[in-house]
């Protein structure tokens, strides 16, 4: 498909401006004027229309498709908490007005927004408190660590070590090695979690916190968590809880509950919000009432009067971790979730999706390998390599036949520590016949590996875009017009 500049026609107009009736600048120095004109594609109105109608029907997206995209969870986003954030009087807020007259107690219901997501979260979590700025849940996962090491300092001492299992999110090591940490990496056992006795071994007083998905990337929740969460104790760390899988959990248990001091949540991996496409995304992080001095500023607080402001006296505070509050838009998004759905709704949702990962890997396990046989939660995780070693068929030619067929691909190769890997999560979203239409769509998959190999290793054969070289691509970057 051509670009819209290979489209552009000399003097062509879509809309036309009226005169100009703005004084020019007299300050504006000749160095930060133009020396030519702007080079834009000159289209008609129907043109752009055209154009960009056709580039979104070569996209996936859940409007369209079905996306078992496994750790990244919520898919579809109810239209519902997308007009919540569209509100004029939201979506229109500048973020400074909570900050130019105090005393006038200016965007009262953005702060109560906030205010109130916060204290939801709380209660869905069991922690005391939340910061609602992290942009990004990895971002949460810094300013995590950054608490851990304000917390340790104010004990008598920076410590030195994160413990994290070998099937982490990538972003774990990285969030900690970032904060200036260690990083301890503990393999995983027959059962799909955390090896207790390497863990304890490695165990003293030195590390710093345990970071630990809950459940975890093989979509296994770990029945001795608590006793993790009591022997980091013991020895002065504290518990990180990776929020990513929470949707799994939600009006089941709460991390606070079984011992973690420290959550972040993906806020658009469970309540409702767009995850994808560049973002944006929101990682508010929770803490414990011993922690609570230490959190980000500024905090939405509460006056005797019932009205809401900006609290910027926290002297053990971190300091600044984003600008302004937080993505809002996504917060809003949550929040008008969390209200739509309410505490049994909620729980409806993780059944849902529970129900739906383990009515996928009994379907299917005869089909395909599965490392870890037992009752998963949101999702289930098996490995291609059946199929690779009978016929040289691997994970990534499953991907790419499912898109000729319609259906976005699920993770592969993630978790690292299975070979092959296909990770698949339908979320709480789907019903039971587009389930049953991709496990049939699978099933053809391992029979096509048998019988016609080619066929997969041909895939996608239908769409705009073949096999590409990826490496090439990737070294060789090109994104640049060049008329």
């Amino acid at each position: 498909m051509r670009l819209i500049f290979e489209k552009s026609i000399p003097d062509r107009r879509g809309v036309k401006l009226p005169m100009d009736d703005v004084p020019k600048a007299k300050s504006l120095r000749g160095k930060y004027l133009r020396k030519e004109s702007a080079l834009l594609p000159e289209v008609s109105e129907l043109d752009v229309v055209r154009h960009f109608t056709n580039l979104s029907k070569m996209n996936f997206s859940v409007d369209t498709n079905f996306y078992p995209l496994g750790s990244c969870t919520m898919k579809y986003n109810p239209k519902f908490c997308e007009k919540a954030a569209a509100v004029d009087n939201f979506s229109n807020l500048h973020p400074l007005w909570p900050q130019l007259l105090k005393d006038d107690y200016l965007a009262q219901g953005a702060l109560e927004v906030l205010y109130e997501t916060e204290k939801q979260l709380c209660a869905i979590t069991g922690m005391a408190a939340f910061t609602m700025q992290p942009m990004a849940g990895a971002h949460g996962e810094l300013t995590g660590a950054m608490l851990m090491a304000a917390y340790h300092k104010t004990k008598g001492g920076r410590r030195k070590y994160i413990i994290i299992p070998d099937s982490s999110h990538g972003t774990n090591p990285a969030s900690a090695a970032l904060a200036g940490y260690e990083v301890i990496v503990i393999s995983t056992d027959s059962d799909g979690c955390m090896d207790l006795g390497e863990f304890k071994k490695h165990l003293n007083k030195d590390v710093a916190g345990v970071m630990l998905t809950c459940p975890n990337t093989l979509g296994i929740f770990n029945p001795r968590i608590k006793e993790i969460s009591d022997a980091a104790h013991e020895v002065g760390a504290l518990m990180y809880y990776d929020g990513a899988n929470l949707n799994a959990i939600l009006g089941k248990c709460r991390p606070g509950d079984i011992g973690f001091d420290i959550v972040h949540l993906n806020l658009h991996k469970t309540f409702g919000t767009p995850h994808g496409g560049g973002g944006p995304g929101a990682g508010p992080v929770g803490v414990t009432e011993d922690l609570v001095k230490f959190l980000p500023i500024s905090v939405v607080a509460k006056d005797d009067r019932g009205k809401f402001y900006l609290e910027y006296n926290k002297p053990k505070s971190i300091g600044y971790i984003a600008p302004f509050y937080g993505n809002f838009g996504v917060i809003l998004k949550t929040y008008a979730y969390i209200l739509l759905l309410g505490k049994e709704g909620l729980t409806e949702a993780s059944d849902a999706a529970v129900l739906a990962a383990n009515y996928i890997r009994v379907s299917l396990k005869n089909d395909y390998d599965l490392p870890y046989d037992k009752i998963c939660m949101h999702e289930c995780v098996f490995s291609a390599s059946k199929q690779k070693e009978q016929s040289g068929i691997m994970a990534l030619d499953i991907a790419k036949y499912l898109i000729d067929n319609g259906v976005h691909p699920p993770t592969v190769y993630f978790p690292l520590i299975i070979k092959e890997a296909l990770m698949i999560e339908p979320t709480e979203s789907e019903s039971k016949e587009t389930i049953d239409s991709f496990i049939e769509l699978m099933k053809k998959i391992a029979k096509l590996a048998k019988e016609n190999p080619q066929e997969l290793k041909n895939a996608p054969g239908n769409m705009p875009v073949k096999r590409l070289d990826e490496t090439k691509a990737a070294r060789e970057l090109n994104l640049i017009w060049n008329p």
